[in-house]
């Protein structure tokens, strides 16, 4: 196995883009793109804190729960979660992010790349409040480039297809797992348990 360490040793295995994968870059959120996100239930957003530690973390929630603010701008809640707050963190360090959007049974993706900053005026939190609760701030992005990605990488992973689905679990359940990482003596917490206390607390 050798080792690819240049762009020119690189470009030896793969041929330059053109054409549409090129064409198709925006430096901003047209009509098309401002329709996938508000379809969008899910994203995942990838950023980087200090030395170029990479992260990605999953948002989700009801289709159209990320805003689009202008074509240039779009504004994403922080949800309750685990308070690690990597991301969070990562951008008051390295405000670059990268955000891919899906579409449960739509095969392609779309990709936003820019720059975000972590807001927690009231007006911008009131747009998001949910059961009388607000996110206790919300991203939002400065768009740099966007573009639709192809759906060849949905495609052969068949994510939409019924019969790509486990009819049973495949792994242990997550509390089963904590407790064999964690050497936690105490009796593991059940999917059933999980998912109430989750509910609890998703806003």
């Amino acid at each position: 196995m050798a080792k690819i360490a240049t762009l020119d040793e690189l470009r030896q295995i793969y041929k330059p883009a053109r054409g549409r994968p090129v064409d198709k870059q925006l430096g901003h959120i047209d009509p098309h793109g401002k329709r996938f996100i508000e379809l969008s239930p899910f994203l995942v957003i990838a950023s980087s804190g200090p030395g170029g530690r990479a992260d990605a973390s999953p948002r989700g929630e009801e289709p159209g729960f990320v805003h689009v603010l202008d074509a240039h701008t779009l504004a994403i809640p922080d949800r309750p979660g685990n308070n690690r707050l990597d991301t969070m963190e990562n951008i008051l360090k390295s405000p670059e992010v990268g955000l891919i959007f899906l579409i449960p049974g739509v095969n392609e993706t779309y990709r936003v790349n820019g720059w975000a900053e972590i807001r927690d005026d009231d007006d911008l939190r009131e747009r998001f409040e949910v059961h009388a609760k607000r996110p206790a701030a919300v991203i939002v992005v400065q768009v740099r480039e966007t573009f639709l990605h192809c759906a060849k990488a949905l495609m052969r992973s068949h994510l939409w297809e019924h019969e790509a689905r486990h009819t049973d679990r495949p792994i242990p359940t997550m509390g089963e797992m904590i407790r064999e990482q964690t050497n936690n003596p105490e009796p593991p917490e059940s999917t059933e348990e999980m998912i109430r206390r989750y509910k609890k607390v998703l806003y």
